[in-house]
């Protein structure tokens, strides 16, 4: 330690930092660590301050930092694709838009010129969507704009087919036209 009474020694004040030519600046830096005595941590340069963010929001210089979410917003917005998306709400949303109770024994299918195809777990339930038709459309049509859903196409399940094989009989009976 040195004598309390002994003058310290002079610190250069610190050179201003100019962070227009990283290259310069991280030559600088090299050579500072390389003047540091051996063992001797070099002295930190400070930090030049942040540019004030510009009135109005709007982007000047290409390097500033844009979120995510404006960006993706603006290039959704540039290649007219709010229809496609607002679109796939129909499948995101169907189990809010439904219900649990039916979300959970219907899926949809598709969406296609306005028409909504969804397929049920059941019979039942496919003449159930049936009914409930025109309100469910009435629902889309609020959640995802007037005019974006005309109709609504269910399907039940489909049943198994029996034909297995190159050969095969037509108008065979199924399974039970082999039991006597």
């Amino acid at each position: 330690m040195t004598d309390p009474a002994e003058p310290a020694e002079p610190v250069e004040p610190a050179k201003p930092v100019d962070c227009d030519d990283p290259l310069r600046l991280a030559r600088e830096m090299a050579e500072s660590y390389r003047a540091a005595e051996p063992g001797q941590v070099p002295r930190r340069r400070p930090r030049p301050k942040r540019r004030p963010q510009q009135a109005g929001g709007q982007r000047h210089d290409r390097d500033d930092a844009v979120p995510l979410a404006s960006a993706l917003g603006d290039l959704v917005d540039q290649q007219g694709w709010t229809d496609q998306l607002a679109a796939s709400r129909v499948f995101t949303d169907w189990s809010s838009i439904v219900g649990p109770d039916i979300a959970q024994h219907s899926l949809v299918d598709g969406y296609a010129d306005q028409v909504v195809s969804v397929r049920t777990d059941s019979t039942a339930w496919r003449k159930e969507l049936q009914l409930l038709a025109p309100r469910i459309v009435a629902r889309l049509n609020d959640e995802l704009g007037q005019g974006s859903v005309i109709r609504i196409d269910v399907r039940g399940p489909e049943a198994p087919s029996w034909k297995h094989g190159k050969r095969a009989v037509r108008g065979g009976r199924g399974p039970r036209d082999t039991y006597g």
